[in-house]
């Protein structure tokens, strides 16, 4: 028997949310886009504290995490000592965050929280993981950007618990501007079929590969570029539980329930024939397969940057 590493995912409503935790998710990432950034769905306080509700109420130990991890200005800040208290008399089992403000409130606002630090791409070394340690994080999320050879070295050389990203969009830019709302402005007003909050309709290209679209979407809180394709990292997923990452993330952002319960399950699955029987592991291409079968057909499922030499 192997260590189980956490399945983590993200969900845009309490009925996903219920939905993904029989399909087999260990924990969720939710928040509201004033503080988190890039989530599926609004989850306010009243329905965090209903998240919390229902993860207890599971069979299995699920957690609810808390995305506090957008870039923060004054008047946000302002509102941190009372928000993340709140977290902590609602029972979140961590606080996600990337701006040190975060921290230092929350070592006054929620003690005893754990806190999960994850700075997208500038979480890239062990000693950054031990900076963050020293000062209270008790989990890294490493850059997607890292190779596998770069994530096994972080691993091995902190006491942090370690979370990649082995399924779904990436992020590739983030801007605090409205930047959609300014382009339809530009052409005269809105379009037609167009809906900016969720992306639909709205895509970036390069003239030399229009073959690939990169989603483009805003929120009240900033303009989002999106990867043109999806982490899949199905069939390497041993080489990351042998290295013993403690936590696997499923990004569900700008994906339907069910696109999202059939990858939790095929992930699910995975882990849990890996971890009965190691030496005898034997990748089921079924699982693959039901992932492609949901899979939009102009989004290739690529391995991310695991296996390129030239990241960092």
């Amino acid at each position: 028997m192997a260590r189980k590493p956490e399945l983590l995912a993200t969900a845009a409503s309490l009925e996903e949310l219920r939905r993904l935790i029989d399909a087999g998710a260990d924990a969720f990432i939710i928040g509201e886009s004033r503080y988190g950034a890039r989530l599926p769905g609004e989850f306010g306080l009243e329905q965090l504290e209903q998240a919390v509700g229902i993860a207890r109420s599971s069979q299995r130990q699920v957690r609810i995490y808390a995305a506090v991890n957008n870039l923060m200005d004054n008047r946000t800040s302002d509102t941190l000592p009372g928000y993340l208290a709140q977290l902590a008399q609602i029972g979140v089992d961590a606080i996600v965050f990337g701006d040190p403000s975060v921290l230092i409130v929350a070592r006054e606002a929620a003690p005893g929280v754990p806190l999960h630090w994850n700075a997208e791409m500038t979480s890239t070394s062990y000693a950054q993981a031990e900076y963050w340690g020293r000062r209270g994080a008790s989990r890294i999320v490493l850059a997607r950007e890292l190779n596998m050879e770069q994530v096994i070295e972080v691993k091995g050389l902190t006491e942090l618990e370690v979370q990649v990203q082995v399924h779904g969009m990436t992020n590739i830019y983030h801007s605090k501007r409205s930047l959609v709302d300014s382009y339809l402005g530009h052409l005269g007003g809105e379009r037609e079929g167009v809906d900016s909050s969720l992306g639909k309709g709205m895509f970036l290209m390069e003239p030399e590969r229009r073959d690939e679209r990169y989603p483009i979407y805003q929120d009240d809180y900033g303009t989002y570029m999106m990867s043109s394709d999806d982490i899949c990292m199905i069939e390497n997923l041993h080489e990351l539980m042998e290295a013993d990452i403690d936590s696997l993330r499923i990004e569900g952002l700008m994906k339907s329930p069910e696109y999202n319960e059939t990858i939790v399950r095929a992930y699910r699955a995975a882990i849990d024939a890996y971890a009965a029987d190691p030496d005898g592991y034997r990748f089921n291409n079924e699982w693959l397969n039901a992932i492609r079968h949901v899979q939009d057909p102009e989004r290739e499922l690529s391995y991310g940057f695991f296996y390129k030499e030239q990241v960092y």
